[in-house]
């Protein structure tokens, strides 16, 4: 069952792959300072979120809270965080939250469309978040 929800979830985030919006990636975006997001993809478990504050961000994973720097640029789409740290609790989906953290942390570029939040490394689309 645990390989067949790994499966699901890579298909979903190799499927968002083809759905880039390359034209906006590395171009001016809203800056999202002060705001709150939750993973738009369904994964199995607690959806993981993304609280976002100026120099910092906040969330849950899908099993544990989690704090961490971000150097964010809204100029420029510039997206990157650095010393995530998080609690270590032990859960069924912790293939789902070490998949999140991963591409949290290769995140290099953010692109906002409306309530939807995407996150890029270069040109390939990690993560879709949509608006809490």
């Amino acid at each position: 069952m645990k390989h067949v929800f790994l499966a699901i979830f890579a298909a979903a985030v190799m499927g968002s792959c083809s759905t880039m919006s390359s034209s906006k990636v590395g171009s001016s975006q809203v800056n999202i300072a002060n705001t709150k997001w939750t993973l738009a993809e369904q994964v199995k478990g607690k959806t993981p979120t993304l609280n976002v504050e100026s120099n910092k961000i906040t969330g849950n994973g899908g099993c544990n809270s989690y704090f961490g720097e971000l150097s964010l640029d809204p100029t420029a789409g510039n997206f990157a965080v650095k010393n995530v740290g998080a609690t270590k609790m032990a859960c069924q989906n912790m293939e789902v939250e070490d998949n999140y953290f991963r591409m949290l942390n290769e995140a290099t570029k953010y692109v906002v469309n409306g309530n939807t939040l995407e996150l890029y490394k270069g040109n390939l689309l990690l993560m879709k978040f949509n608006k809490q």
